[in-house]
């Protein structure tokens, strides 16, 4: 059991045998040994190990076992193998806390997700996009404003949202996939905030419009999906009294401050713009192509809009604590941190606060 999560551990934080023995001070034999379950490493060296692989000594003694649902990404290239092996082995890490939580916390606690009974039975033409984007709003009480916290808003329905830290590859565009059929979506943590959004949204498409699409529309499953975040992140009623119902050009400062408004990006306007028959192609055309020359299509201009977190499972955790449903040490365990971090945090103290004492 050890030995396996030595090995999962390492193979997350893209360490071969060798490089982990050179940072916890043992031999690469030594290292063999233990993933195999041929030696059974003393306190020292798992501490030594728990603090190169940047968990908690606990981490190694967890008995949950998780196995993910079927994986799917956003785009259809997938990662290279080594930067799934990152991925996903980050995801089963936060997925086995959080089902350890909730063996300590009452069933209620975990929400089940559920779409409207009232949601159109199927799509026809991409137009219908938008009737089930309102639909799905106005079931949920989101109205037709922006949505200030989707991570809040769809943990709230039940759908868990987890982020990583492993996002750097290029072709990572975030994976949705199911938890003890729980859906689960999992964006990067050093994403900009508009980019977590869409693909938030893009996977909360998948979900409510599984076995909804008419056939000529089947395979254009991803594509519908972006027409659903854009949708569900911009309503039509707002898009229209936002832009007007016909433009000749977007101004790139007019985008800007609707991005920082709706946290979809500026691009992401230009989009719905067009989609909704706002601007013409030749128009859509030639704004993108300011966006190539400028290289904002790659980097927007501006500042970057907000990072989303989530906060359910902290949350819990705490709610858990002061219900003594469970004690410091676990606290600290299942928020992966130490006893002295975790009384900072309870003291509402900074780190650099406990530094100082």
């Amino acid at each position: 059991m050890i030995g396996d999560r030595i090995k999962r551990a390492r193979k997350a934080a893209g360490f071969n045998q060798r490089e982990l023995a050179k940072r916890a001070n043992v031999s690469a034999m030594a290292i063999s040994k233990y993933e195999r379950e041929e030696n059974t490493p003393s306190s020292g060296v798992l501490i030594g190990l728990a603090k190169a692989l940047g968990v908690r000594s606990e981490y190694f003694f967890r008995q949950v076992e998780v196995e993910l649902g079927q994986v799917e990404y956003r785009e259809h290239e997938k990662l290279p193998a080594k930067e799934e092996t990152k991925v996903l082995a980050d995801v089963i890490e936060q997925a086995e806390r959080w089902i350890e939580l909730e063996e300590f916390v009452p069933t209620a606690w975990s929400i089940p997700f559920e779409l409207p009974a009232n949601l159109p039975k199927q799509i026809e033409v991409l137009n219908d996009i938008e009737t089930i984007c309102t639909s799905l709003r106005q079931t949920w009480n989101l109205g037709l404003n922006p949505i200030p916290d989707l991570i809040d808003t769809l943990e709230s329905k039940g759908v868990k949202v987890f982020v990583t830290r492993y996002d750097g590859h290029k072709k990572f565009n975030g994976l949705s996939t199911t938890v003890n059929d729980s859906p689960l979506i999992v964006v990067g943590k050093h994403w900009p905030g508009d980019r977590q959004r869409f693909t938030l949204a893009h996977e909360l498409g998948h979900l409510v419009l599984k076995g909804r699409l008419a056939d000529n529309l089947k395979s254009k499953e991803e594509v519908v999906c972006n027409r659903f975040a854009g949708a569900f992140l911009a309503s039509e009623v707002m898009v229209r009294q936002a832009l007007g119902e016909h433009r000749n050009w977007l101004e790139p400062r007019e985008l800007e401050i609707l991005k920082n408004e709706f946290g979809l990006s500026m691009l992401g306007w230009v989009h719905r713009a067009f989609d909704l028959g706002i601007i013409s192609k030749k128009a859509n055309q030639s704004i993108r192509r300011l966006f190539r020359n400028n290289g904002w299509n790659l980097n927007e201009p501006g500042e970057n809009y907000p990072i989303e977190e989530p906060n359910l499972f902290e949350q819990t955790v705490y709610r858990a604590l002061a219900e003594e449903l469970i004690g410091e040490s676990k606290a600290a365990d299942l928020l992966g941190m130490s006893v002295m971090a975790l009384h900072a945090r309870r003291q509402m103290e900074s780190p650099d606060e406990v530094v100082d004492k």
